[in-house]
């Protein structure tokens, strides 16, 4: 669990000198900062989505996630979370920042070899990399990213606990369509940093466990 906890260490350190730096960025230059992070967003959905192996697997995930999501009202609990905190962009903030922080090869298979070999290598080159990212997002979206956090040390804490078991996600049939999913996020996350449409991403969490339930249920009829 050390390099879990190193990995959710930087965020917080990153999302400290963010909301530190926040303070002395005109609007002018937050706006260009908005621009940059949807931009970008938009250019990592689009890379994470085309290693798509099944868009039916990636469509059922995002229907059904979103589905369950709609029912929670994932999207209104976290807008609540923000008022609370008196942090308006919190929801976007914290959705942005775990899926980047989560969903990706570096995340899955590195929390995998830190629980079964004890290498948390790759999990401190992802803390350094995280850190980075986690200050450019504070500087805009404050206290959402630092509670993302949270999301790091339980999720990625999770799969490095039971990394026997979870050993088949790194296995490309499951990994390319939950990278899929979440890339399909990242960009919903873009539009709406760009004001295009506000997709609440927040409520597609849910298809991030469901993608892998899919893989598996066709996997049987093969």
């Amino acid at each position: 669990m050390v390099p879990t906890m190193v990995n959710a260490i930087a965020v917080i350190i990153g999302s400290l000198l963010g909301l530190f730096a926040k303070k002395g960025i005109s609007d002018r230059f937050k706006t260009i900062l908005f621009y940059a992070v949807g931009l970008t967003s938009l250019g990592i959905g689009i890379n994470m989505t085309i290693s798509a192996n099944n868009f039916l697997i990636v469509l059922g995930s995002m229907a059904i996630g979103g589905l369950i999501g709609e029912w929670l009202n994932i999207e209104g609990f976290l807008k609540k979370m923000g008022d609370t905190m008196q942090e308006g962009d919190f929801s976007t903030g914290f959705v942005m920042s775990s899926i980047l922080f989560l969903v990706g090869p570096l995340t899955i298979i590195g929390s995998i070899n830190a629980g079964l070999t004890n290498d948390g290598t790759l999990i401190y080159t992802k803390s350094l990399l995280d850190g980075i990212s986690s200050t450019v997002l504070a500087s805009i979206y404050g206290l959402g990213v630092m509670v993302s956090a949270g999301s790091v040390l339980v999720v990625q804490g999770s799969i490095v606990l039971l990394a026997s078991q979870l050993s088949f996600l790194t296995d490309k049939m499951y990994l390319n369509d939950l990278v899929a999913v979440g890339g399909i996020m990242v960009l919903g996350i873009g539009l709406k940093i760009l004001e295009i449409k506000d997709t609440k991403v927040g409520n597609f969490l849910p298809a991030l466990i469901i993608s892998p339930l899919l893989v598996w249920v066709v996997s049987l009829w093969r």
